[in-house]
């Protein structure tokens, strides 16, 4: 065989093991860019194809707006008083979305805010420009917010 072809026989060989298909799973920053979230198969199948974990938080504040220690942060803002000690961190906040036809985009799930302390229905999709956007809403998307998500890893 020609040296030249065994040169474009290699490269050919070596551009699918390069190229990676763009995926939401991965690590987001947030819009308020108070929290990492690491996107991923939920370990629950009935929970849906996707959830987010929040796996850093950015200069956290306690409940007095002091500097706290990320890992002894709780959700003290949670409607629920029951959940208020459970720790923020590796706390599941996104789930029970379902697939549309484009793989990464996801529809009629649940974000759970806890800067708000609030649940809310949401949509996520991968943006042409490897953002992710996530819409938040009450009822139907078009009475909602859209936050744009910037990738970590």
């Amino acid at each position: 065989m020609k040296p030249h072809l065994v040169a474009l026989l290699a490269s050919l060989c070596a551009f699918p093991a390069s190229a990676q298909t763009p995926s939401v799973m991965g690590t987001w920053l947030t819009a308020s860019k108070a929290a990492q979230i690491r996107l991923m198969p939920c370990t629950d199948p009935a929970r849906g194809p996707v959830c987010g974990q929040i796996v850093k938080l950015i200069d956290p504040k306690d409940a007095n707006g002091k500097p706290a220690v990320p890992e002894e942060i709780t959700d003290t803002r949670n409607a629920d008083a029951s959940q208020r000690g459970r720790k923020v961190l590796g706390m599941v906040m996104l789930y029970d979305f379902t697939k549309t036809a484009d793989p990464n985009s996801f529809e009629g799930g649940t974000v759970y805010s806890g800067e708000n302390g609030k649940t809310y229905k949401a949509n996520l999709g991968l943006q042409t420009d490897g953002t992710l956007r996530l819409r938040g809403y009450v009822g139907t998307p078009l009475f909602g917010e859209t936050q744009i998500w910037t990738r970590v890893e």
